[in-house]
């Protein structure tokens, strides 16, 4: 009887406890389901309030009519310049930071610990510090209106990157090391040929978080970009608010539904590497 009401009793722990994750998951995804069902609603609909996520009319239309864009140039050119950003800074951080990982881990030299102290500083540094001093660096430099601002600093590597790497590497046995030195390898052959396949859940990782920051980013494109032929996504959303017309909030939500595909599918490809990639790393949320 006792084993009975203790299994009944767990049972019901587990009902409870999934209903509860069910309801809480919902109300964190409500409010992207409603976007995406807000790109299918008329402008009165959505202005409306209404909290409904089934369409009273289905507006197909905001998807063609976002997609043209402004001023001749379509939202196709705008989601090209966010590929090629994201793309370029995504390899370049990458890269520079396993490289610079690799050095911080693995070889001893002269000031290495006041480097590697300079370099974790850099990130208890808000980004708005440093924004106006890049600027004016890029504007003598003749870089303002282009991808060079955006793109050519993530090839220098991120601090939160190398420290990832970093960690993973630690996993790493330098014994592995010492044996291709054995066999006549010199540092960068051990990197390229022992340490750097090896590191394929950070370097999953890095991409992923480096892939969505540079998609997402706003404030990068609109201090440095101003042809409109050069927008990113997220900076061509902004101009569906328009304050001398009505906002088009249908064709506003159609594209912002669109620019999450991209994310999402790298997510849903990349998850299992990302999650492996964070717990080896030792860096949880």
């Amino acid at each position: 009887m006792t084993n009975q009401r203790a299994v009944t009793k767990r049972r019901l722990t587990i009902i409870v406890y999934h209903v509860f994750v069910a309801i809480f998951g919902f109300i964190m995804v409500y409010p992207v389901l409603w976007m995406i069902s807000g790109s299918l609603k008329t402008n009165v609909e959505i202005v409306s309030g209404a909290l409904t996520l089934i369409p009273r009319y289905w507006r197909w239309d905001n998807f063609t009519t976002g997609w043209a864009g402004f001023a001749g140039v379509s939202f196709g050119t705008f989601f090209r310049n966010s590929f090629i950003i994201s793309s370029i800074s995504t390899i370049g951080v990458t890269l520079s930071s396993s490289f610079v990982a690799y050095s911080f881990a693995r070889m001893r030299f002269k000031g290495r610990v006041i480097l590697f102290t300079i370099m974790l500083s850099t990130m208890m540094i808000p980004g708005q510090v440093i924004m106006i001093p890049q600027f004016l660096i890029f504007h003598r430099l003749g870089f303002v209106n282009t991808f060079i601002p955006l793109t050519v600093p993530a090839f220098f590597g991120g601090a939160f990157f190398i420290f990832l790497i970093m960690q993973f590497m630690v996993s790493i046995p330098k014994e592995l090391d010492e044996a291709a030195i054995c066999d006549g390898c010199n540092k960068y052959t051990v990197f390229f040929r022992i340490i750097f396949p090896l590191l394929k859940p950070a370097l999953i990782t890095t991409a992923i978080i480096q892939f969505y920051w540079a998609w997402d980013n706003f404030m990068g494109p609109l201090i440095y970009l101003n042809s409109p032929r050069l927008f990113t996504v997220s900076l061509a959303l902004r101009l569906f608010a328009d304050t001398a017309s009505i906002t088009d909030y249908g064709a506003m939500f159609a594209m912002s539904t669109l620019s999450l595909v991209p994310v999402f599918v790298m997510f849903l490809f990349f998850n299992k590497h990302l999650v492996e990639g964070i717990n080896t790393s030792g860096i949880k949320g």
